[in-house]
């Protein structure tokens, strides 16, 4: 078991999970995953780590309440176990040799570039973060990107909170103000990420993407999350999550995520069911 030693409610439908799991916050490296159970009969689900504390033994977790088993997994608390707790997994983000990065962020996909901005910061890379939000309500992370990064850029849709405005607007702008990036990285969003790399490649600037959004089973073996990268079929739990963004087939991904929508829905509603009968 693993024991839930805090669980903090960022927004309305994201909350962060402090567990304790030694073996794995001394493993993990920013961009890998964990498959957590939330009972013995739930279903398992890929999560990307957030943050890990190998001196306390603990690995942080941040999740979107969407369907099913992240609902399930909102009704444990500090105190609390999860079942299982397996990783770290997929291979990790290449930080090591970059000297100037932007970071690009876009809803709870913040989660997942917080930790690589952190390990770029750490090994003294002069970091520049952009995370963009729909509004105030859903801001996640604003203080800890603000801690580590040189540059920090933060844009909503409807102008509530930090500048109005897209991710891409703002990236484009550090550009054109004559930073040159070794490296973008950026995680959010399908649609979001699509978007940055049609910006990076005007201006033939190296980007990785992240492509958890599309992994389901976290092994392999399901094929959920099978992608065109440059011609060739990957699998982005086992061959990533990372990949060059320039070569990312995201039309037939984001086409394929949209298979799971009604079934998602299907499961949503009944934990919901379950939960209104556990009342």
């Amino acid at each position: 078991m693993y024991t839930i030693v805090e669980k903090t409610r960022l927004n309305p439908t994201v909350s962060r999970m402090v567990i304790e799991a030694p073996l794995i916050a001394r493993k993990a490296q920013p961009g890998q995953f964990i498959i957590f159970r939330s009972f013995a009969d739930s279903e398992r689900v890929p999560l990307t780590i957030s943050d890990t504390n190998p001196e306390k033994g603990t690995v942080t977790i941040i999740y979107q309440i969407v369907g099913g088993a992240t609902m399930e997994l909102d009704t444990l608390e500090a105190g609390q176990s999860l079942h299982d707790f397996v990783g770290p997994l997929g291979l990790p983000t290449k930080t090591d040799g970059l000297k100037k990065v932007c970071v690009v962020g876009g809803g709870v996909g913040c989660a997942i570039a917080f930790p690589v901005a952190k390990k770029l910061h750490e090994l003294g890379c002069e970091v520049h973060s952009v995370v963009g939000f729909r509004n105030r309500e859903l801001v996640i992370l604003e203080d800890e990107f603000k801690a580590v990064s040189d540059r920090f850029v933060l844009m909503t849709d409807d102008g509530t909170a930090g500048e109005k405005g897209l991710v891409t607007a703002a990236l484009e702008k550090l550009i054109n103000e004559g930073n040159t990036y070794d490296e973008v990285i950026t995680i959010g969003p399908l649609i979001m990420m699509k978007f940055v790399c049609g910006v990076t490649k005007k201006y033939g600037v190296k980007t990785v993407v992240s492509m958890n959004p599309i992994m389901i089973d976290g092994t392999g073996m399901c094929g959920g999350c099978r992608l065109t990268v440059g011609g060739e079929t990957k699998f982005a739990c086992v061959d990533g999550p990372d990949f060059d963004g320039h070569l990312v087939d995201f039309d037939e991904a984001m086409k394929r995520g949209a298979m799971y929508r009604e079934f998602e829905s299907r499961a949503r509603e009944a934990e919901c069911e379950l939960l209104r009968k556990g009342e």
